[in-house]
């Protein structure tokens, strides 16, 4: 009698001290798989060199190295491989986790545009979705300040085809900065903003190797209170440039960020109706 348990030969599997071989399947697009050591599961987007890229159903992406930890594929552990040579690529993703557009010529800017508070801001909206902007033509520029916000929107000259949008810190009920922003309330400009007192926290603190940001007394500047609680040197400047360079995706910065900046670019980017 045979059992389906063991097969046709219960001694054909691998001896004692042996790795099980597990079958091998090439990645393709859209494949859904289980990573069972990070309880994470989601369909292929993309694959790189080192890495394989997976999203969720609530749109997450998480990034797994190849190696001997399997897969599960419809409930059966898999390794993961590169497709064979001829297949297509994976498409090349930028940095905010697009699809990279085919090289082109430089095209001519949009009249809308993007408005940030500082050039912390502009670096890191350059960072991560800097391709995407250039794909669509649409420029960002550093305030140094949304004081004057309803005069800088009066001088922009807003309409149709002609859309401002604007990302404020710290936008939070009853801050000064949401006070200021409730002044603008022309159609063609969109203000929205993201809760952190400096973009510097919009970076997850587990990039630079910290549980969590400091707090800053009152009364004291926050970047110069950050750079003495982590006891860095008392350079604004080369302190941003650290953090900076940890970024590497936009899996680094907080969601309520990302989702701040996706939805201006999709508002100065829809066309009028």
């Amino acid at each position: 009698m045979r059992s389906r348990q063991y097969g046709p030969d219960a001694l054909a599997g691998p001896r004692r001290g042996q790795p099980r071989q597990l079958p091998e399947v090439p990645l393709e697009l859209g494949l859904v798989v289980e990573d069972v050591s990070a309880e994470f599961c989601g369909a292929v987007v993309g694959w790189e060199k080192d890495a394989i890229t997976l999203e969720d159903r609530h749109g997450r992406r998480r990034l797994f190295p190849y190696g001997p930890a399997p897969f599960l594929l419809d409930g059966q552990p898999v390794r993961l491989v590169r497709p064979p040579a001829g297949q297509p690529a994976a498409p090349k993703r930028t940095a905010s986790g697009s699809v990279a557009a085919a090289s082109s010529r430089a095209k001519v800017a949009r009249q809308s545009r993007i408005y940030v508070e500082g050039r912390h801001d502009a670096e890191l909206v350059e960072r991560i979705w800097g391709d995407d902007l250039r794909d669509v033509g649409v420029v960002v520029e550093f305030l140094g300040g949304i004081d004057d916000l309803p005069a800088i929107v009066g001088e922009f000259g807003p309409g149709p085809g002609r859309r401002l949008g604007v990302l404020v810190d710290h936008l939070v009920t009853g801050s000064k900065e949401s006070l200021i922003a409730a002044e603008v309330t022309d159609p063609h400009v969109l203000v929205v903003g993201h809760p952190y007192v400096d973009v510097w926290a919009a970076v997850k603190p587990a990039r630079l190797g910290i549980d969590r940001w400091p707090d800053v007394p009152r009364g004291v500047p926050w970047k110069e209170g950050v750079l003495a609680a982590l006891g860095w040197p008392t350079d604004t400047a080369a302190g941003w440039q650290r953090i900076l360079r940890s970024v590497r995706g936009f899996a680094d910065l907080e969601p309520a960020f990302l989702g701040r900046v996706e939805e201006l670019i999709d508002f100065v980017t829809d066309p009028p109706a």
